[in-house]
């Protein structure tokens, strides 16, 4: 029996000018079939926070949110094999094609990591000469212990580029 699983389409569009990239969903993002959708993961906490909107828990209004702030949404793993939500136990990788969205989605001007897996994932697809800002934020997993306003604090980086 395999554990291989896959990411989500991107949620980007021709006016999105951040990308946002994780790693690959957890258990309770696939079972969801919605991104970051494990309730204790401050993902949409904190871009609500950054956004000044009134949070939801309304998944299409979420999507709603981050597309009319242009922040699109993606994954660097396009599937994996792996049990649990631990990207340490992520095996036989294939990634996702981040430089074709990118090509076709000329407006994004700066990538965020979601994540220490997700920058060096990215880092060897796009290699060490970025076209564009690419930032290494910290995870807003559950499984990162660091307290929500530090998280927070590090993800006004993205307000740069709104």
């Amino acid at each position: 029996m395999s554990d291989r699983i896959s990411s989500f389409p991107p949620i980007i569009d021709r006016s999105s000018r951040i990308l946002i990239l994780g790693s690959i969903p957890g258990v309770k993002s696939l079972e969801k079939q919605q991104y970051y959708g494990h309730p204790q993961n401050k993902f949409w906490k904190i871009i609500f926070e950054l956004l000044n909107e009134d949070f939801t828990d309304d998944y299409s209004k979420k999507i709603e949110v981050i597309k009319k702030h242009h922040i699109g949404l993606w994954d660097v793993i396009d599937s994996c094999e792996r049990k649990g939500s631990l990207d340490s136990e992520i095996r036989n990788e294939e990634a996702n094609r981040i430089e074709d969205l990118l090509e076709d989605h000329p407006n994004i001007k700066a990538i965020f990591c979601n994540g220490g897996k997700s920058f060096k994932n990215l880092q060897k697809i796009l290699g060490k000469n970025y076209k564009i800002p690419v930032f290494l934020l910290p995870s807003t997993s559950p499984l990162h212990t660091v307290s929500f306003e530090t998280k927070l604090e590090e993800w006004k980086k993205i307000k740069i580029f709104l």
